[in-house]
């Protein structure tokens, strides 16, 4: 397995040499908008830690991601109105990984409305704002 590029687009994101579209952040981790969403709302959960993957993050960082997806998760359900919640995480490329810090995608599904193909259409940045606004306002009570 290669190692931790610290120069990853999301290493970069958390240095704020990158916008992003923050929906939370504690001292753990950072939850931000994909501009190139599968649904609206669709959120990824990185750990501030130096990981590359699932394989080479320390446990309770692994734990704290995942408590901070859950919480996106169920702002989300209410935010964006779903039926449910798609969690996905993918490791190396053999198993889909694109950018190589440890990420966890949160995306509100509505019934029978299929995903957008990966990286196929770039959202606007008003309304991933819009979004963004929304889901952080709901995320500050939970």
């Amino acid at each position: 397995m290669a190692s931790y590029d610290p120069n990853n687009v999301f290493a970069k994101i958390l240095r704020g040499e990158l916008p992003s579209h923050k929906v939370y952040e504690d001292d753990r981790t950072f939850a931000f908008l994909d501009i190139m969403p599968r649904a609206p709302g669709h959120t990824l959960v990185i750990p501030k830690a130096p990981a590359r993957n699932i394989l080479d993050i320390g446990p309770d960082d692994l734990a704290h991601v995942m408590g901070v997806a859950q919480k996106i998760a169920r702002a989300a359900m209410t935010v964006f109105a779903a039926d449910g919640i798609t969690v996905q995480q993918f490791n190396e490329p053999a198993g889909g990984q694109v950018v190589f810090h440890l990420h966890v995608h949160v995306i509100p599904r509505k019934e029978g409305v299929q995903l957008k193909p990966p990286a196929s259409y770039k959202e606007d940045a008003s309304v991933l704002s819009d979004q963004a606004l929304k889901l952080a306002a709901a995320l500050k009570g939970a």
